[in-house]
């Protein structure tokens, strides 16, 4: 009995992958393959709190609206693509859709991060793609050392140094976001 064996592209197997597993979140990052296990309760709370601030400060009167896991087209390889935890975006960014649930970065004004068990992935490859792709803010929870770090301003493909906030500070949204406001930063740890 002949066995036929067909080779799949990347994109072939995150589709695959996000079908098989349920709940987990597939990416490819620099040309890598990622998968993140579903969520944990604080890391959702986070993102809950996180959203709460963002409509105590007016975002979608700012035209701007935010949204959990819609994929972001990244232009550092073909097939490279991330699904933040949370983005900020135009409120138009539907018209900017790339392929699949991928949407051009010119329509993010932020995308967040909350660590998990792919935390590097979050401070390394992330910083980087992001940073390619423009995206003018990035907010990183970081839960593995405790503390928020805030990227933004890229140049030339790349971020500065991050701000970074520990326990008992506010952590101040940058005004590419089009609000104005302060999360605890251990609100943000801690959900």
């Amino acid at each position: 009995m002949a066995v036929l064996q067909q080779e799949l592209t990347l994109g072939e197997a995150a589709d695959q992958l996000a079908r098989a597993l349920p709940g987990h979140r597939v990416e490819i990052l620099q040309g890598r393959l990622t998968v993140t296990p579903p969520p944990d309760g604080s890391h959702a709370l986070s993102l809950t709190k996180l959203g709460r601030a963002f409509d105590r400060a007016g975002l979608v009167e700012a035209g701007c609206e935010y949204v959990q896991g819609v994929g972001l087209w990244l232009p550092t390889l073909p097939a490279d693509f991330a699904i933040p935890d949370l983005s900020v975006v135009d409120e138009d960014f539907r018209d900017a859709h790339v392929t699949k649930n991928y949407y051009a970065p010119n329509v993010f004004r932020m995308v967040v991060e909350i660590t998990s068990s792919n935390w590097s992935d979050d401070l390394g490859p992330k910083v980087e793609c992001y940073a390619q792709a423009g995206i003018p803010a990035y907010l990183i929870v970081d839960r593995k050392h405790d503390e928020v770090l805030l990227y933004t301003a890229p140049a030339d493909g790349k971020y500065p140094d991050p701000q970074r906030f520990k326990r008992g500070q506010d952590v101040t949204v940058p005004e590419s976001v089009g609000v104005r406001a302060e999360i605890p930063a251990d609100t943000l740890l801690d959900g």
